[in-house]
């Protein structure tokens, strides 16, 4: 994965917005796409293929330290993550603090191996969460990009605040509103259960949405009317039982009714926050194109303002796979096999 620097690359390269794969040769000053310059013809499949690296648009990195905890059956959504009283928080308030910026260090040099340039994290603990998050990033040397929302006080010394849900009463309203006149981001989760704190989530006008796995039709025409981008994490929502089909999250209505959709891995303590994995499940399940697919898994990076798709003047976030070391090489549709196969990088 490149993200810096100053060099020259040339392979078949992922383009733009569209995605269009193109025989190209990429210049980078200073970590930055100087120019493109396309070379021929993108009928060879042999040659090294560069895709833009992708933005998780949903993570809770800190339960890194509940990965793959046994559970008693017949736990509810609420007994495992709810705040203040689920199995995680309480997982993690008997964490000590190097042990939980380990874990944290350790789930951010996952991301970067597998090709994952920024996240959006939902960071519990107050300030000392944040805090523990900020430090992780500093001793991980991956470089991510990182939209950190913290909760519990910690907003205050985050980039904004990630809100659990409408449900926690009037008082979670108001912290968001505080956020958003200090300038400060503003999430919220909606819909992963049931559509109950979904409207008063759309009416605080967030900058971001999680789940939405059960929202109406009327309620995605309200977000996309209003341009709220929502974040789906469907590994998370088939694992916690809150969706057994591809009807949930509907993806494919989202997308017709014009609904911006992000992609997300969730809780580190059931998911890998692993983003070739996810899109591999969102293709098999929920059907969709390999272009709509990749989209998702990239344009969370507008959320920091520093877009990764492979455009002149964009920040340099891509990644390079040699399809010559594997049975890639035999690949009709890098788009498609990068999508469907959970391809790594090499470095």
């Amino acid at each position: 994965m490149r993200t810096g620097d100053t060099y020259t690359i040339a392979g078949k390269v992922c383009l733009g917005r569209e995605l269009e794969l193109a025989d190209a040769e990429i210049d980078v000053e200073n970590g930055i796409i100087k120019s493109i310059n396309e070379t021929g013809s993108a009928g060879d499949a042999a040659k090294p293929w560069i895709f833009p690296c992708f933005f998780n648009a949903h993570t809770h990195l800190g339960d890194t330290v509940a990965m793959d905890i046994e559970t008693k059956p017949g736990m509810t959504l609420s007994d495992l993550v709810a705040p203040p009283n689920g199995l995680k928080h309480r997982i993690l308030s008997e964490t000590p603090s190097e042990t939980l910026i380990d874990a944290i260090t350790q789930s951010l040099k996952f991301m970067k191996r597998s090709a994952t340039a920024g996240f959006c994290d939902f960071r519990e603990g107050g300030k000392e969460g944040v805090n523990a998050l900020k430090t992780a990033l500093d001793n991980s040397g991956t470089g991510l990009k990182a939209i950190i929302l913290g909760r519990n006080g910690g907003e205050t010394v985050a980039d904004g605040i990630g809100i659990s849900s409408t449900k926690e009463g009037e008082q979670v309203l108001e912290f968001a509103a505080e956020t958003r006149k200090r300038g400060g981001f503003v999430a919220f989760h909606a819909g992963e259960k049931d559509t109950r704190d979904v409207d008063a989530a759309i009416d605080a006008q967030p900058d971001l949405l999680i789940h939405m796995t059960h929202a109406t039709d009327s309620q995605l025409r309200r977000c996309a009317d209003l341009g709220i981008p929502i974040a789906v994490c469907p590994r998370s929502n088939h694992i916690l039982g809150q969706s057994t089909s591809n009807e949930h999250p509907p993806i494919r209505k989202m997308l017709d009714i014009g609904c911006e959709i992000l992609l997300g891995t969730d809780n580190v303590m059931f998911v890998q926050p692993d983003m070739f994995a996810e899109m591999a499940f969102v293709s098999y399940a929920y059907g969709l194109t390999p272009d709509e697919i990749l989209k998702m898994a990239v344009a969370g990076s507008k959320l920091i303002n520093n877009p990764f798709f492979i455009e002149e003047g964009n920040i340099a976030a891509f990644y390079t796979i040699n399809p010559e070391t594997s049975n890639l090489r035999f690949s009709r549709s890098p788009k498609k096999s990068v999508v469907n196969r959970g391809v790594f990088p090499e470095f």
